[in-house]
């Protein structure tokens, strides 16, 4: 630690740079990674995302239109019934809709606000882990019967009732309809795509649980298969392969129309790399284009941080020929002053992660399109995220100092000590 700080203080101008500069490419990868990850790692409430399947949309043709031919979109809830809730290896599943729309929320004779509503079943609420601050969630008996309750937000609480205190118990309208609040939960990050709403009702009390086309089998929910251990991924695939094959039949000999698979349900990282329904996502095209801007963000700083390596080590060619005078070997040398660049390099990856996570927590309306208020620490920061800028600080303090050390350590005796090195 005193070499290294002894060097630095010799050369401030090129040790500043070369942190800056190894800062600032730990920076710009870990922002990139950052983007992606907030999209499949897991905070509430999809706490569970690593145990998640999800079939978001539904792909169906008929015996009369072609083999290439294929009408694409969520399912209908007797799909659903048929498809999913006979399954018996996942914890549960849910059936909901795909996006919340907006609604106009209000009480009886007081100016009505703008709220997003997304349609779900009662095992939505055992998939999703929300933050219950009053009540619960409307129980499955009360699903079926089609009794209007809902589940809003504390943002909604305060718009609608001004407070978010005794909120549970009381009415309020939702397009002119009476809803009874049930529960109040804590706002959702509209980053958790598949629970994010203002507010939750049972679609049983909004028709979607009738409403169908193609001859009832595609419709306006999405589902998500919560697995006991994501080990049991490959079971609760095996088990819907049968199911898949005996709707089919059934569907063929009935209507003429069958269910197209493409490999669904997907993990999180497929499902969110997947933008169309008719077309299964390309997985390992998405993360080879991420490598490649790993790639680029890595060596392009690595290769100017190498000739500054170099420079530094010029001016220790008398302390490197001492050394090897007195029988150290050049691999050992070479290793030393590896070490010595590692450290230097772990403590501006710091820098850079650092710088990372503020500029995501102040810029997060631009970066995520959310308000900074509705990030999270745990959003943000995950294990893994240390972990790849570790990786990411060995691989570039591997490229940068490599070469340069091991040929500082092979110069000649005779010419490290006499200062005419090349």
């Amino acid at each position: 630690m005193k070499q290294i700080i002894n060097e630095m203080k010799q050369q401030p101008l090129v040790s500043v740079i070369s942190v800056i500069g190894t800062a600032l490419a730990i920076f710009l990868i870990m922002v990139v990674v950052m983007l992606q990850q907030v999209r499949t790692a897991p905070f509430a409430p999809e706490s569970n995302r690593d145990r998640m399947l999800h079939w978001r949309f539904t792909s169906i043709r008929h015996s009369s239109w072609g083999e290439q031919a294929s009408s694409n979109g969520p399912m209908s809830y007797a799909t659903f019934k048929e498809m999913f809730l006979p399954l018996t290896t996942p914890e549960t599943v849910t059936a909901y809709k795909g996006f919340p729309e907006k609604h106009s929320a209000a009480l009886p004779g007081e100016p009505a606000v703008s709220i997003k509503v997304r349609d779900t079943d009662a095992a939505f609420f055992k998939v999703f882990n929300f933050d219950f601050v009053d009540g619960a969630p409307y129980s499955q008996a009360n699903f079926e019967a089609g009794i209007p309750e809902i589940v809003i937000s504390e943002a909604v609480a305060r718009d609608v009732f001004k407070t978010t205190d005794r909120v549970v118990g009381r009415e309020m309208l939702l397009d002119m309809t009476p809803y009874k609040v049930v529960g109040v939960v804590r706002e959702v990050n509209s980053l958790a795509s598949k629970s994010y709403s203002d507010a939750w009702v049972p679609f049983t009390t909004t028709g979607l649980d009738i409403f169908n086309w193609n001859d009832n089998h595609m419709g306006m929910l999405s589902a998500t298969i919560l697995a006991k251990d994501k080990s049991d991924f490959a079971a609760i695939r095996a088990e819907i392969d049968k199911q898949f094959a005996a709707v089919n039949s059934r569907m063929k000999n009935a209507d003429g129309y069958e269910f197209i698979r493409r490999n669904r349900p997907y993990d999180q990282e497929t499902d969110v790399t997947g933008v169309y329904a008719n077309v299964e996502p390309d997985v390992k095209g998405a993360r080879r284009n991420r490598y490649i801007i790993y790639a680029i963000l890595i060596l392009v700083p690595a290769i100017n941080l190498s000739s500054m390596t170099r420079s530094r080590l010029r001016k220790r060619t008398a302390e490197i020929g001492v050394r090897r005078a007195f029988g150290a070997s050049s691999g050992r040398i070479a290793l030393t002053l590896i070490y010595e660049n590692m450290l230097v390099t772990l403590a501006a990856g710091a820098i850079g992660l650092i710088l990372c996570l503020l500029f995501a927590w102040l810029c997060a309306p631009y970066l995520f399109q959310v308000p900074a208020s509705t990030m999270s620490v745990g959003m943000l920061v995950q294990l893994s995220t240390f972990g790849m800028a570790l990786g990411f600080c060995f691989i570039l303090n591997l490229l940068c100092s490599a070469w340069p050390a091991w040929k500082s350590s092979r110069e000649s005796i005779v010419e490290s000590l006499s200062g005419n090195n090349r």
